[in-house]
């Protein structure tokens, strides 16, 4: 039995072996300077896509802390958590406002499984916020560095057709308006603004708690293997209706895909280990590099090894297992679809990549999100969704996502993830969301001057 780096790195040297290295599309990313001409510090976004260099920064601490910046910050004012949205929802020229001082559990109840938490603590704080006061969450993230706030405005979500993303778990929610004005917000206090800025990708105002209903704490299994991907497209409907969380990762030009899945045990924990995802991509990398010229043979090393990959297991907390390391950095476009169109979307997306880009080779992920009626912006509005996320090493050309994969995700009927990239304007997004023209008069009402909107936000909200 080997793991998954020991196959894929078998793979490489075997292709190293017999063949010289190949070109690959390479985009480097280019070096900015750390100021720009008025002294302003250079902010980049996880990736480095997307920059900027904002007049202001701020990290309040506490709510007047907040008022008070709100009445004189220069605008555009964006809140940024983590900088992992990968389009240009945080870059700002006149203030970049944190909430990193904004942090912690404020309270739970533990009969109700409820715990308010403040905006800015990150996911990966927040599970063990939870684990401390017997609670956890099923449906967290690939990745987990992300601010709760960040993450609940851009429809973050997990995996799980009985789950919701994270904002389905909202019970409600404390904003500051522009003008410094707090509101508390929910179904039945401020319902249209809850309804219309729960996933509002910081465009309404500036959220400084959230009050959460969560599960008991519970230990959970997590499964891993490699399996045929046309096996998988088989069992697809079988998997993600049979286990609590399911997905999976197709290796490009290799016929093989990583299956995931995790269910509540009552099993002890067997933890799981260190995160070898970095260097089970950089082993992918090399497998491009050496064998991009041939995808033919590229597939036939990746089946001969196939069979020597045995199942991982794992045993522990959700929040310990369903989220990886990612320091390998990347470019990512995820759109959401109705859940009967994912497997026939999908299978246009590998073709086209299979059929034009030989320089592909980061895996594309394939998860499915229960429908939610809370959020009026939300991907999963009244719909289950299948999701797919298409992403490129931060160093490569990621524009064939636009030009190869968007259109067939947009002809399918697919929403796109606030956070992720994505071409679509106004117009567009009128047409996929049933509420959005009461999204933009509650928009409207709470900023009327614009005050949140930088140039991207604009394109979006048609501004």
């Amino acid at each position: 039995m080997i793991n998954r780096r020991q196959f894929i790195g078998a793979g490489a040297a075997a292709g190293a072996a017999v063949v010289l290295p190949a070109c690959s599309k390479e985009s480097k990313v280019p070096v900015l300077p750390l100021q720009d001409k008025n002294g302003h510090l250079l902010w980049q976004n996880w990736s480095g896509l997307e920059h900027a260099y904002p007049a202001n920064r701020a990290a309040p601490a506490t709510a007047e802390e907040l008022k008070n910046l709100l009445g004189m910050a220069p605008a555009p004012i964006r809140a940024v958590g983590a900088g992992h949205s990968f389009s240009g929802l945080c870059a700002s020229e006149g203030t970049l406002l944190t909430l990193d001082n904004m942090a912690g559990l404020v309270s739970h109840d533990p009969v109700t499984q409820l715990a308010t938490l403040k905006a800015g603590t990150r996911l990966q704080q927040m599970g063990q916020l939870l684990a401390d006061i017997g609670q956890d969450m099923l449906n967290i993230p690939d990745i987990n560095k992300q601010s709760l706030a960040g993450a609940i405005a851009t429809g973050t979500h997990g995996t799980g057709i009985r789950l919701p993303a994270l904002h389905g778990r909202v019970e409600s929610f404390r904003m500051m308006k522009v003008n410094g004005d707090e509101l508390n917000c929910s179904p039945t206090e401020n319902a249209d603004i809850f309804h219309a800025s729960l996933v509002g990708m910081g465009s309404f105002g500036i959220v400084t708690e959230y009050t959460l209903k969560n599960w008991p704490l519970h230990r959970t299994e997590r499964k891993v293997d490699i399996v045929p991907f046309d096996e998988l497209l088989r069992d697809w409907e079988k998997l993600y209706l049979n286990n609590r969380n399911a997905e999976f990762f197709y290796i490009p030009f290799t016929g093989i895909a990583a299956r995931i899945v995790h269910n509540q045990t009552m099993a002890d924990a067997t933890p799981r280990g260190p995160d070898k995802d970095m260097e089970t991509l950089m082993d992918l990398k090399k497998l491009r590099d050496y064998l991009s010229w041939s995808p033919s043979l590229r597939r036939r090393v990746a089946e001969a090894l196939a069979g020597k990959h045995g199942t991982e297991v794992a045993v522990d907390y959700s929040w310990k297992l369903m989220a990886s390391e990612r320091s390998v950095r990347f470019n990512e476009m995820e759109f959401h679809l109705p859940l009967e169109n994912q497997m026939a979307a999908l299978k246009e997306v590998v073709a086209v990549i299979e059929s034009k880009r030989p320089d592909v080779f980061f895996p594309i992920e394939a998860r499915v999100i229960e429908r939610d009626d809370r959020a009026w912006l939300s991907p999963f509005y009244e719909r289950d969704s299948g999701s797919i996320a298409v992403h490129a090493y931060y160093e490569d050309d990621h524009k064939f996502m636009f030009e190869l994969v968007e259109p067939i995700l947009r002809k399918y009927g697919g929403r796109p993830h606030w956070g992720k990239l994505h071409s679509l304007a106004a117009a567009d997004l009128e047409k996929l969301y049933p509420k959005w023209k009461d999204v933009q008069a509650v928009r409207q009402q709470l900023d009327p001057q614009g005050k949140l909107l930088n140039p991207f936000l604009r394109k979006v909200w048609g501004v």
